[in-house]
């Protein structure tokens, strides 16, 4: 320690032409001590301060080079002796019965083969929706705790629900970066605030700013996988022009080439390697050849699914062999009430959900196997989970081929489905199977995604394989893991002390426990004693093997009315003994039941889940929640060529008012087309376009209707004025009403139309406002994106009325 002063003490000398005072010299000292106990953990050796103090050179300075120590520079954070490389693999809305590795009907070759290296857990446990699950796992915090009660669509500005990620919770990422990991997020990024998910950032709480070095993937709940909105790093990714792209592809082709460039650069580092399809959400959309292999596989319905994946599931181990299998769940017909042309449909939209499922697996494997070929591959620590909650079951009770209709309260018909049952994954649709097939995919349990109450929405498959040290192949582990147990894992696992400071802020703890002795030892004790659950008024809490549940609303209905916290009917389920919440014991055991309840309330006071929020697709309107704009309360807007992929968010907020969209451009004298101005696509929206060098004005009502009013007469050559002027005929807080549409050019009318229904609630998904061409799907058919305008935009105005 005192060697190491002596660089200061001679810079003091050399600045004073005398030996600092003993004084200096004493602060100095204490300085440096307490900087080194505070960046230093005793029990790892691991800093528990980040980031680590600046370099300081720890030799003696002279006045010359000459009577100097050798110089040292500082070197690289080094991660901890040993450190296993890690890929983390989560899937997307999928079912604990979904997959053959656990007795569903879907293949998945690569989880079979990480199972049969490692192993399978049976009680491992999401939130019951994807930006909660995804904050919980980054953070090893519980989803309220962090923020995250809700997806940032829906969020509200209470503490537990405003969607940003707080600092003082930091993520796995940035804590293994800082300790020497090489970190990536390939996929699905739902954690970044929809208002700051634009080009004018802040960028902080995108996927750079949250820990990882690189992003490729969509900053969105889900995405069309034949036309995406993609990101790398910060910078928008241009359309590709292949005609056979795919998005799932795409994102497996960027996860190889980042692990195989990262580890020949520097094969001494390790690496974190977050991957995160966007299947199995919706859309449901995958190129034909994955899906002809399960023609007429679901024939016989999603009941005659339901006892078969169950019979598979006490084969394999993955359910016990005493279990019963849970009666189908509240307002799911039977699949014998159905007619002929309603099982045609539903059966297809399986077949479709099966390919979709198998290419994703295929597709992983690709990754794993990529990884497997690099040199010290078997020290690689591989979690696979199947979902980030339950199957979904947006799709309704009849199916959907759009489900922003879902998410603006509409209920859609099977005999409309009916009619395009033939182009059912591909990109014409953002379809969705019927709720009691995500029901089936959740076999043996009750309910689905959204129903944090049961573990229809909450249980997941995980797979972990770690070849360098788990030995048990084909093991299966029965212990109760929650999402928040995955982070202070790996810290154990890698030797990392969770920081008490990290870039300046004090942490919070970690909720998390670690079940790293469970991978050793399959009668290692359960040592996640408690877990609350709650989405939407759907509640749940766990201790030491009871399970108290208060379901809330069926989760295929939008609007949730009626709710009444005090009235909610409780169940209590012994899950040591009933493994799938087959018996309710609420009404032989009150006294239990009570105490569970009550230790409910204490853990949602503790961790931010009040107060309780049971509304639905109303809190998609941002202007209605208070939610943050960028523009404030600007209520006029200029945009220039460039200006594309402006999240809905930070978009004008056109819904339910009157607005007029004025854009000045130029003509070629060879005439021009093209997109001038749209917002949305494929499932709601507008666009503004030349067709044939003719003013065109599509407003696409939920893929129910594609309204069109054109001009009559080509746009000469020469610069123009056209203007749209939407005027929206509801009253103020008056949601969906008609409007009628004037277009003009130069000042004067030259089309009209009548709208007889207008978007509520939530214009688009995953798609926002562009100028100069369409970035994403296309509002209608007669174009194919990016539709460049071929003449030249000098503005678009909108202005809010």
């Amino acid at each position: 320690m005192l060697k190491a002063m002596i660089p200061a003490m001679n810079l003091m000398r050399g600045v004073t032409g005398s030996v600092a005072s003993a004084g200096l010299a004493t602060v100095a000292l204490t300085f440096a001590f307490t900087g080194s106990v505070l960046a230093q953990s005793a029990s790892t050796g691991t800093p528990s301060v980040l980031p680590r103090s600046d370099f300081q050179f720890s030799g003696t300075v002279g006045r010359t080079i000459l009577d100097s120590d050798p110089p040292q520079f500082p070197q690289p954070v080094q991660a901890p002796q040993g450190a296993p490389n890690v890929v983390l693999i989560l899937l997307d809305d999928a079912g604990y019965g979904q997959f053959a590795t656990f007795g569903g009907g879907i293949a998945s070759p690569t989880m079979d083969a990480l199972a049969a290296e490692g192993l399978r857990f049976t009680r491992f446990h999401t939130t019951a929706l994807c930006s909660p699950t995804r904050a919980a796992l980054m953070t090893g915090r519980n989803h309220h705790s962090v923020a995250a009660g809700v997806i940032a669509e829906t969020a509200t500005g209470y503490e537990g629900y405003t969607a940003i990620l707080p600092r003082n919770a930091g993520t796995v990422a940035e804590v293994l970066r800082q300790n020497g990991y090489m970190t990536a997020w390939i996929g699905k990024n739902h954690n970044t605030p929809t208002w700051e998910a634009s080009a004018a950032g802040p960028f902080d709480r995108w996927a750079n700013g949250l820990g990882f070095d690189y992003f490729y993937g969509f900053n969105a709940g889900d995405m069309s996988h034949f036309n995406p909105i993609l990101y790398e790093n910060r910078n928008l990714v241009p359309t590709s022009d292949d005609p056979d792209y795919y998005l799932t592809t795409d994102l497996a082709d960027h996860a190889v080439d980042w692990v195989r460039k990262v580890k020949t650069i520097a094969p001494d580092r390790p690496f974190f390697l977050y991957v995160a399809p966007g299947a199995t959400h919706s859309p449901h959309q995958v190129p034909e050849q994955w899906i002809e292999p399960y023609r007429g596989k679901f024939d016989a319905g999603w009941d005659a699914y339901r006892e078969q994946a169950f019979a598979r599931q006490k084969e394999l181990g993955v359910v016990p062999a005493e279990a019963e299998l849970t009666a189908r769940s509240d307002g799911l017909p039977a699949w014998d009430t159905l007619n002929a042309d309603q099982k045609r449909l539903y059966a297809r939209m399986m077949e479709v959900f099966a390919g979709y499922g198998a290419n994703v697996d295929h597709e992983m494997g690709r990754v794993v196997e990529a990884v497997k070929a690099l040199p010290g591959a078997d020290n690689t620590i591989f979690i696979y989970i199947a979902g980030d909650n339950g199957s979904s079951a947006e799709g309704g009770i009849e199916g959907s081929v759009n489900e922003n209709l879902f998410f603006n309260g509409f209920p859609e018909s099977w005999q409309e489905n009916l009619k395009v049952i033939d182009e059912l994954g591909g990109p014409k649709h953002y379809n969705h199977f019927p709720s009691a097939w995500a029901h089936a995919m959740n076999t043996p349990f009750q309910w689905t995604k959204q129903v944090a109450s049961h573990f229809g929405g909450t249980r997941n498959p995980m797979i972990v394989s770690w070849p360098a040290r788990i030995t048990e192949g084909g093991g299966v582990r029965s212990q109760f893991l929650h999402t928040i147990d995955i982070v202070p894992t790996l810290y154990d696992l890698i030797g990392i002390t969770p920081p008490a400071e990290l870039n300046g802020v004090p942490q919070k703890p970690i909720e998390g426990i670690s079940f790293a002795p469970v991978l050793d030892d399959a009668g290692a004790e359960e040592r996640h004693k408690v877990q609350y659950f709650e989405m939407a008024g759907a509640r749940g809490i766990y201790e030491d093997g009871w399970v108290a549940s208060a379901m809330a609303f069926a989760p295929w209905n939008p609007i949730h009315t009626g709710y009444d916290v005090d009235k909610q009917e409780w169940e209590l389920y012994n899950i040591d003994e009933d493994f799938t919440q087959a018996h309710d014991l609420a009404a032989e055991n009150p006294e239990k039941l009570r105490q569970m309840q009550d230790l409910w309330w204490a853990e949602a006071a503790r961790h931010n889940v009040l107060p309780l929020d049971w509304r639905a697709v109303e809190r998609l309107n941002s202007e209605e929640m208070g939610r943050p704009s960028l523009a404030g309360d600007a209520t006029s807007f200029t945009y220039y060529p460039g200006q594309v992929a402006l999240p809905n968010d930070a978009a004008p907020r056109i819904l339910n008012r009157s607005w007029t969209l004025t854009a000045d451009i130029d003509v070629p004298e060879s005439g021009a087309q093209g997109m001038i101005a749209t917002h949305g696509g494929l499932v709601g929206g507008y666009g503004l376009y030349l067709r044939d060098g003719r003013p065109t004005f599509v407003y696409n009502y939920l893929a129910l209707e594609r309204h069109t009013i054109t001009a009559p007469d080509q746009l000469p050559a020469g610069k123009a004025e056209l203007q749209v002027d939407f005027a929206y005929h509801g009253a103020a807080g008056e949601f969906g009403k008609s409007a009628t549409v004037t277009l003009k050019v130069n000042g004067s009318d030259v089309a009209k139309g009548e709208l007889p229904k207008t978007i509520p609630i939530q214009i688009s998904l995953g798609e926002g406002f562009d100028v100069g061409e369409d970035v994403g799907s296309a509002v209608d058919f007669t174009y194919t994106p990016p539709f460049a305008f071929t003449g030249a935009i000098e503005q678009v105005k909108i202005d809010l009325k």
